[in-house]
């Protein structure tokens, strides 16, 4: 189902984009509205800039080599510029700064407490996936997953699963894998490479799982990852996907210059406002899937595989 979000440029907009054209000017907006966001988590008790520099501190040599696959090739959606990154996600310092940034991000999507924003806006999209889903998933794989957030989550809730994160940033992953020594868990395998390309056999998991994604891809790469996901889901397997919902009211009524504002950091987003989910999940083979509102911004959407 298609958006009703007004996306043709106002005057406020015409504006914003006349000045993100002029680079020395957009990245003096991108650098302030980076301090903004690091003030915002300090101020709820995520100290950013102490835990970059402590990953900063360390050497990432060995880690990069033992998670990076020197053959894979980027798709050209990927190297771009994302978040305010000029490298987008192919760079430490984005891969350093995402977990602060979430916290950050989600504070204010409920009203209180903020600094719980980000672990609520998991919990919702758990709950309703455990109420989707009967019995447990044994294998599990993470589309996505960035420093391992939505994977280590997963791995709570389904502690006996073998869980497989595969993301397209080796930065991302050497944090993951750090990370998964410090909590010493074993059920976890990191895998450099492409959601749309995994090159994993037919039929290997239970549950594909996808979160805060899609809004981060052309059309294209969308209808492709749901491609091979139904492919390797084994039968009666489910596909779980956590994004923002642009139903949402909040969205409907947000200025248009505010939403050219999100753009400028998130390329995709017309595509993924306009894109219609259900109608894209049945094309690649999946049942009429639910979709249920887990925030006041953000849906989760369950489809299952025939079988």
């Amino acid at each position: 189902m298609s958006t009703t979000i007004n996306t043709t440029p106002d005057v406020a907009s015409r504006f914003v984009n006349s000045i993100l054209a002029i680079k020395p000017l957009a990245n003096l907006a991108k650098h302030q509205a980076r301090q903004m966001m690091i003030k915002r988590a300090e101020k709820i008790g995520v100290f950013w800039t102490k835990e970059v520099q402590q990953l900063q501190a360390r050497d990432w040599a060995s880690d990069l080599a033992q998670i990076q696959n020197p053959q894979l090739n980027y798709p050209d959606y990927y190297v771009t510029s994302f978040h305010a990154y000029e490298t987008g996600n192919l760079s430490w310092q984005a891969a350093f700064e995402v977990e602060s940034a979430a916290h950050a991000v989600h504070s204010r999507i409920w009203q209180k407490p903020e600094n719980q924003g980000d672990a609520k806006l998991r919990q919702s999209f758990h709950d309703i996936l455990k109420n989707s889903i009967s019995g447990q998933p044994q294998d599990i794989i993470d589309l996505g997953c960035s420093v391992g957030m939505s994977t280590f989550a997963l791995q709570a809730i389904y502690p006996q699963a073998q869980i497989t994160g595969l993301d397209l940033s080796p930065y991302f992953l050497a944090v993951a894998n750090y990370r998964t020594q410090q909590r010493r868990l074993t059920h976890i395998n990191w895998v450099h490479g492409q959601a749309e390309s995994t090159g994993i056999a037919d039929a290997t998991f239970d549950l594909v799982s996808i979160f805060l994604m899609c809004h981060e891809l052309p059309q294209s790469a969308t209808h492709q990852i749901f491609a091979e996901a139904r492919r390797i889901l084994r039968p009666g397997g489910h596909l779980a996907i956590m994004d923002m919902n642009p139903q949402s009211e909040i969205y409907k009524k947000m200025p248009t210059y505010i939403l050219t504002l999100l753009k400028s950091t998130e390329p995709y987003l017309d595509e993924y406002f306009s894109l219609d989910m259900e109608q894209a999940l049945i094309q690649a083979g999946f049942q009429t899937p639910t979709i249920t509102s887990n925030s006041p911004r953000h849906r989760t959407i369950i489809a299952q595989v025939s079988g």
